[in-house]
């Protein structure tokens, strides 16, 4: 259960704001990545949006689960280094800190690490079969044993 809980709140957190980086204005976005030293600002906005949008809905569903929650934390990753590297942890300025980032980065790679759990797509298709969805073991095989000799 922990894996669904984590891809739905990561992935709806993510679409989120990815859908927010467009009404807001994707100039605007590219104008802050400019600010923040981020290179090729404007490929960089438009693409860390739509990365956004897509791995975060392809986690909700667990669809190839583990390379979505890989490229959310590598933007993430981006997030820490050009945007809240020289704020900190914790900020008191306006803007907060690394924290929320890095909350969110744990949380992508448990999911690396655990995988999508058995309600995903990925369990469905085969992609990634959950412990619950695999086959039981055959029996041992009776090997003769050396004990004897």
């Amino acid at each position: 259960m922990a894996p669904l809980v984590l891809r739905v709140v990561l992935g709806g957190l993510f679409v989120w704001h990815g859908i927010d980086k467009f009404d807001a204005g994707i100039d605007m976005v590219e104008q802050m990545f400019t600010m923040w030293g981020v290179p090729a600002p404007g490929p960089a906005a438009v693409l860390t949006a739509i990365i956004e949008i897509v791995a975060g809905a392809m986690l909700v569903f667990g669809a190839a689960t583990r390379a979505a929650a890989t490229l959310l934390g590598i933007v993430m990753i981006g997030a820490i280094v050009y945007v809240k590297a020289d704020l900190g942890i914790i900020s008191s300025e306006p803007m907060p800190g690394a924290e929320l980032d890095l909350a969110l980065l744990a949380g992508l790679v448990a999911l690396v690490f655990l995988g999508p759990g058995p309600l995903s797509v990925d369990d469905k298709v085969g992609l990634e079969p959950s412990a619950r969805s695999l086959p039981d073991d055959p029996a041992p095989s009776k090997q003769p044993s050396l004990a004897g000799r």
